[in-house]
């Protein structure tokens, strides 16, 4: 009976030994087949851009118009400003604007008044030039009677006077008119000057209402905010950052390889993508790029191995992978995965 008992017991031990057997051979078969035919890493984790967004204008925070972990959509309003200051920049600009403009306007009424004098001072030197003439006429004839003492001296002298009293009138109309000539000349030379402080003006006007825009700050893109760290009242300055936002519709995989996994792999083979927080969806991706340079090497303090302490360590190289899935509603930046790329 014992002897009978104890065939049975190594017959029960012998058949789960040889099940354990196939199970370990079955397990080694599939492990060292995806070996083969595949490449796998389960360092890889979610990406997507995070940027914060910063402060164009500084001043109290008014208002807050968003909420922790919510969905924006690019041009939504953020947060707003107190922009009592900014109104008064412009309003500053505005009459700064005004006041070039009215004296341009009254340089160019200026400018307008000379110029009709010059023509009034053409007028005077034609007729002073024809007086001129007449006297020169005169003078030449008395001139000669003179020498023929068919007149006297005392005449002569009289239509003499004449002549250079026409002489000096025709001699100031053309002073007058080059005088007008150089008034217009300096009075272009200022409105042209004018004209340029205007400018200036309305630069400095377009840049107080640009700065009166960045009061409302929006979101630059869609995406999700990240935490809240602002409250209302809250004094910032320019540049500060306010907020990150996780651009949700450009999520990639960051899979971390072996320098030893990546010598076949190409850009576009297809992957596998297994997340862990979501375990009953097999996404699928692409490779987009393969980095250039080992993890190690992008960070702030690189390896030194000329000490002499050197331990060979297997590098990892960074592998930037594309969802092709649309929905990834449900995908959160920096969930684990695991991936596969086969061969």
């Amino acid at each position: 009976m014992k002897q009978t008992n104890s065939k049975a017991v190594n017959f029960s031990i012998t058949i789960v030994t040889i099940a354990i057997m196939v199970i370990v051979s079955i397990f080694l078969y599939s492990f060292f087949s995806k070996r083969v035919t595949s490449e796998q890493t389960n360092d890889a984790q979610v990406s997507a851009y995070i940027n914060p967004v910063s402060a164009r204008a500084g001043g109290y925070i008014q208002s807050i118009r968003f909420e922790e972990n919510q969905v924006v959509n690019k041009g939504d309003t953020l947060l707003i400003l107190d922009d009592r200051e900014y109104r008064l920049k412009i309003k500053e600009a505005e009459a700064g604007l005004n006041n070039a403009e009215a004296q341009l306007a009254s340089l160019n009424a200026a400018i307008k008044t000379a110029r009709a004098g010059t023509e009034v001072s053409k007028d005077h030197i034609d007729a002073a030039k024809t007086r001129l003439w007449q006297q020169q006429q005169d003078i030449d004839r008395y001139r000669k009677l003179l020498t023929e003492e068919a007149v006297t001296g005392q005449q002569y002298e009289q239509v003499k006077a004449k002549y250079d009293i026409a002489n000096s009138d025709y001699s100031a109309s053309k002073n007058a008119l080059a005088t007008s000539f150089a008034q217009i000349r300096e009075l272009t030379s200022k409105s042209a000057i004018l004209e340029a402080v205007i400018k200036d003006k309305q630069t400095q006007l377009k840049f107080a209402h640009l700065n009166l825009s960045y009061t409302a700050i929006l979101a630059p893109y869609n995406g999700r905010v990240g935490r809240r760290q602002i409250n209302e009242g809250m004094q910032i300055k320019p540049g500060q950052p306010l907020v990150n936002i996780i651009q949700e519709d450009n999520k990639w995989i960051t899979a971390n390889f072996k320098e030893t996994q990546v010598a076949g792999m190409q850009i576009g083979q297809a992957v596998n993508i297994s997340i862990d927080g979501l375990p009953n969806h097999l996404f699928h991706g692409v490779i987009e790029s393969i980095s250039g340079a080992t993890g190690s090497s992008f960070s702030l303090l690189p390896a030194d191995n000329s000490t002499g302490n050197f331990v060979r360590i297997t590098q990892r190289i960074p592998v930037k992978i594309r969802f092709t899935d649309k929905d990834l509603r449900k995908v959160r930046v920096g969930m684990n995965a695991s991936v596969t790329i086969k061969k």
